[in-house]
């Protein structure tokens, strides 16, 4: 009999336990809405959210044009919203983009959604076929090099921004460029 009245005791422990745990989980409804919350699908972030900026890579193809450049999405609005997918690309003639000229688009990378907070960023790394050669430089290709003041990029869903390199122009050959998808990491 000692042996069964301690089976009991222990399922009786048991049965008390998960009583009390229940309990927790009903009355903390918040909790179980916060994470619902957080999986929940934000808008895609609109043109007037985004305040974008470039610069040139760290790690970038050898030669004399930009080579590779880093653009920055930050998000200025008040509300979370999405980034996803590979940008669109096209060098602004003249400084406008009414005159762009569109590039050639190799994606790479698989695009994922990107969730950006208030005051958060994301990033795209640009590269392009590089300038080569001194002064006014050439293309191994045998076509002239580009230099454009600014550039447009396009992202889906989320509109046309025109950007210009915070230390230059713009130059490249081949009207080619290489994307990555928009990522929370920054590139270099």
């Amino acid at each position: 009999m000692r042996h069964s009245n301690g089976i009991r005791r222990a399922a009786l422990a048991t049965t008390a336990v998960t009583a009390v745990a229940a309990a927790v989980i009903v009355t903390l409804p918040g909790a179980a809405m916060a994470a619902s919350a957080t999986t929940a699908t934000a808008p895609a972030c609109t043109a007037s959210a985004l305040q974008v900026s470039a610069w040139q890579a760290a790690h970038r193809p050898v030669g004399t044009g930009t080579g590779a450049a880093v653009v920055q999405f930050a998000n200025v609005s008040r509300k979370t919203c999405v980034l996803k997918g590979h940008p669109t690309v096209a060098g602004a003639g003249n400084g406008s983009p009414s005159h762009n000229t569109p590039l050639k688009v190799t994606p790479t990378g698989r695009a994922a959604t990107v969730t950006v907070r208030p005051h958060g960023k994301a990033w795209v790394k640009l590269t392009f076929v590089q300038v080569q050669g001194e002064g006014d430089g050439y293309c191994v290709s045998g076509k002239a090099p580009k230099a454009f003041p600014t550039m447009v990029i396009g992202l889906p869903r989320s509109g046309k921004h025109q950007v210009a390199l915070n230390d230059g122009w713009w130059a490249e050959c081949d009207n080619k460029v290489t994307v990555t998808p928009v990522s929370s990491v920054k590139p270099s």
